[in-house]
């Protein structure tokens, strides 16, 4: 009991690290980075603010839509990550967590005027934010964690040193 619940502390706290995190970027970069971008080479700090989803998909549909579909989607994830804990590995909570954080940073901040606050860009690659940056590293590394084969403990062999080791096909 009590490692299932040390378990889904991770979880849960590396989402609430992950999610204030972002929406302090998020305010930041509203009073800072109303009238100028900032060049870091790659990447600017530049303002934007996003009406849809990823890629701007959905930017049509009410934000009283996109917030309900969205919170959904996240407590959702959040229940699973909440079974799953006690199974998953150290990374996979942290993966969880980024996950769970990412989305409701941007819940939390649709909520409030209907739209995403943005302040990362490429030049290449839509303006997005660290929430964003979070949920999908959580989902590649959860998905490719999942991908890999399990480890199956093996069984010794008996041997003379150790007689009492099961035998093949026993």
């Amino acid at each position: 009991m009590r490692t299932a619940r040390a378990a889904r502390a991770v979880v849960f706290l590396a989402a609430a690290a992950v999610a204030a995190i972002d929406l302090s970027a998020k305010a930041v970069s509203e009073a800072r980075l109303t009238d100028s971008t900032v060049d870091l080479g790659p990447i600017k700090l530049q303002l934007a603010y996003n009406p849809g989803v990823a890629f701007s998909m959905g930017d049509r549909l009410p934000a009283g839509v996109i917030v309900g579909l969205t919170a959904t989607i996240s407590v959702a994830f959040a229940v699973y990550a909440w079974y799953r804990a006690p199974r998953a590995g150290r990374l996979e909570r942290v993966a969880g967590g980024a996950v769970i954080g990412g989305a409701v940073a941007n819940v939390i901040d649709r909520a409030g005027d209907g739209v995403v606050t943005d302040y990362l860009h490429t030049g290449w690659w839509p303006t997005f934010n660290l929430a964003d940056t979070f949920l999908v590293t959580g989902c590649i590394a959860i998905a490719l964690l999942h991908a890999r084969p399990e480890r199956v403990p093996s069984t010794p062999e008996p041997t003379v040193d150790n007689p009492g080791a099961p035998i093949s096909g026993q």
